[in-house]
């Protein structure tokens, strides 16, 4: 392990100096490391490894991005390693917190609940109708028309808070009528 750290160390203050072979051995010795590291991360926090390699090419990007900043008379792999933590980090971010269940697991009992948890398009329009007039404009806009918040507001001389608040409320009211239904 340390002798690892040693050849990466060398190898970079190489790269800095300007030997681009240094370099490439470089990056070519750090990816197998940084895709496992990003495997393990992944998995640890119970998300799919596929994205792995995107992450592993987001840390070499800022590693290269950011390599001027690299201490050269400190050790490589703990700066290395800190930009793997938060480019996973920050990948993680993005993702949110999802959690993926394989749709096969449950092919047999998806069609029944939907056809009877499901609201037709005509039940979805008469009680659309009984809204509030802002509420149903901003709904019909943003859901049917699919305009932006920003256009809905114009259109209706709105603040695109208020825009968002009168669909929070005619969403919330929908839903509200059509599972009492």
């Amino acid at each position: 392990m340390r002798e690892r750290e040693d050849e990466w160390t060398g190898l970079m203050r190489s790269a800095i100096a300007g030997d681009s072979a240094a370099y490439h051995r470089l990056l070519k010795a750090v990816t197998p490391v940084l895709r496992a590291a990003a495997r393990r991360g992944l998995a640890r926090a119970g998300q799919p490894v596929d994205q792995s390699e995107d992450i592993v090419q987001d840390i070499l990007l800022a590693v290269h991005l950011k390599r001027h900043t690299w201490d050269a008379n400190a050790p490589f792999a703990p700066w290395l390693f800190a930009i793997a933590r938060n480019k996973l980090i920050d990948a993680l971010r993005r993702r949110g917190r999802r959690i993926f269940v394989n749709i096969d697991d449950f092919a047999e009992v998806l069609p029944g609940e939907a056809a009877e948890e499901t609201a037709s398009a005509g039940e979805v329009a008469a009680q659309l109708q009984t809204l509030p007039a802002r509420q149903r404009d901003v709904l019909q806009s943003i859901a049917v028309d699919n305009a932006s918040i920003k256009d809905t507001a114009a259109k209706f001389s709105m603040t695109e808070g208020a825009v968002r608040v009168a669909l929070h409320r005619g969403l919330s009211s929908l839903t509200a009528k059509l599972r009492d239904r």
